[in-house]
């Protein structure tokens, strides 16, 4: 079995103990990679910090040129990398590529916002002096990412703390770690000089510790659950370290009845079932207006059990398995659970196969709201449905969580689409749109979805920090 070594200050590092990765489609372990101890963490930040010295002198134009050259690794090895991907996630070869080219424009966005991290000149109310504003890069990031976009969130990190000037160590998820590791691999055949990219793998806590609480490392971003958000805003409390969180989310979808049907029915599923339903920003509630609840049911339904599943490396597979038996077994308890509650299951329900970790794409109606599926992030293609009567009673429904990372809704009424626009408690909201996501526009959460936001021109300045110059000048 392929051992993989971790890249570490510019040199590639085997260290045991190793850990396995899993083909979740399978269950069978397709690779071991290194682990590394808190010391040798300790280690890769005190090379980052060095590295940084140098590094955040280039001008933004030479850093956007390294992030190019990578993209056009990335780009050149995408075959191999989706296959990759795929064989450690799970999800359909086809969104293995997507993926591939959302990263690789995340990548070409940030190579540009690399030379505009403006600052300012402020017009003085005192004579002889001058005010500036700079932004300046914040030093070594330390960067955790999860497993169901292993690549694209890792760039997402990546590529703006790069092009701002910073240096950064990126701890992936161990479920994922491979997707990482040819980042990496794409980051040495750049040229990136030593120690301004680094993987790491070990002991979670440890290496979030870390990160936390080694004055050299100067800002953690992380991708993942609010619960471990949670540890990460204490942990940071004790040095005051800034934190960007994209955490949980627990997205509405609203469905009205002036809109065509097959519309709403293929947005619903985008939304729903992209990357088998492990995205957080997946659709985890889809409410339905009353006059057309049940064209929308037929319909859908219709749709879900047309939706081919299988190993991701297979032809025309649309939904992969689930990461692991254990977000296998939660959203099978979500289902058990909201037939008890009452709901109808109109198709699916149950496991899939008798190897990996695979589900039917699963519907359930009449959903209610103290569902566990429709509390928690289901993570799996299980659409929880239920019906709305007027406008008022569908965005108190949709606001009804500690959560508000994205929301969707489908209406023909533009007036309406304003009101949901302002109305709705959500960093993201797509409006006749399953697919909102792009790299020029800000994305991150409200409530308890997050801090801060990613992409766009705010995606960099979350690595500057904005200084004030008074010049005191005699004139």
């Amino acid at each position: 079995m392929k051992i993989c070594p971790l890249y570490l200050n510019g040199d590639w590092l085997v260290s045991s103990p190793f850990e396995q990765v899993i083909n979740p489609a399978t269950g069978e372990a397709i690779a071991q990679v290194s682990t590394i101890d808190r010391a040798r963490v300790a280690q890769a930040i005190a090379d980052a910090h060095e590295a940084f010295q140098s590094w955040r002198k280039l001008t933004g134009k030479a850093r956007g040129m390294f992030l190019r050259a990578i993209a056009d690794e990335i780009e050149n090895r995408s075959t191999e990398i989706a296959r990759t991907m795929t064989l450690e996630n799970g999800k359909p070869l086809a969104q293995s590529r997507t993926e591939i080219a959302f990263a690789v424009d995340h990548l070409h966005w940030f190579a540009e916002e690399a030379r505009r991290a403006y600052g300012r000149i402020v017009p003085q109310q005192v004579d002889g002096k001058r005010h500036l504003i700079i932004k300046s890069p914040m030093g070594v990031v330390g960067a955790i990412t999860p497993w169901n976009f292993p690549l694209v969130l890792a760039v997402r990190k990546a590529a703006p703390a790069l092009a701002a000037g910073n240096t950064i160590i990126l701890k992936p998820a161990e479920q994922t770690p491979l997707s990482a590791i040819a980042l990496a691999e794409c980051v040495a055949a750049a040229g990136l000089p030593k120690g301004v990219f680094q993987v790491v793998l070990g002991d979670a806590p440890e290496i979030g510790q870390e990160f936390l609480q080694n004055p050299l490392c100067r800002k953690v971003t992380f991708t993942g659950s609010t619960e471990v958000g949670r540890i990460l805003i204490a942990g940071a409390a004790q040095t005051v370290k800034p934190l960007s969180l994209e955490l949980g989310g627990n997205a509405p979808v609203l469905i009205f009845d002036d809109i065509d049907l097959d519309r709403a029915v293929e947005g619903a599923l985008a939304a729903k079932t992209r990357n088998t339903g492990q995205s957080c920003i997946a659709a985890n509630r889809v409410y339905v207006q009353r006059p057309i609840y049940e064209d929308f049911l037929e319909a859908f339904t219709a749709r879900m059990k047309s939706l081919k599943v299988g190993d991701g490396l297979e032809k025309d597979v649309d939904i992969g398995p689930l990461i692991d038996d254990a977000g296998l077994t939660k959203a099978l308890a979500h289902i058990e659970d909201a037939v008890a509650r009452g709901a109808r299951a109109l198709c699916g329900g149950k496991r899939f196969g008798d190897k990996g970790f695979f589900i039917e794409p699963t519907v359930l109606a009449d959903v209610p709201d103290d569902a566990l599926c429709t509390q928690e992030e289901t993570f799996a293609p299980v659409a929880a449905i239920s019906v709305f009567d007027t406008e008022e009673e569908a965005i108190a429904k949709a606001n009804d969580t500690i959560y508000g990372l994205s929301a969707y809704a489908f209406t023909a009424d533009l007036d309406r689409a304003f009101r949901l626009a302002e109305s709705l408690e959500a960093g993201t909201i797509g409006i006749n749109d399953g697919v909102p996501s792009t790299s020029i526009c800000p994305f991150g959460g409200v409530k308890q979805s997050g801090w801060g936001r990613e992409l766009g021109s705010e995606g960099m300045d979350a690595f500057l920090e904005t200084k004030h110059v008074s010049l005191g000048l005699q004139i």
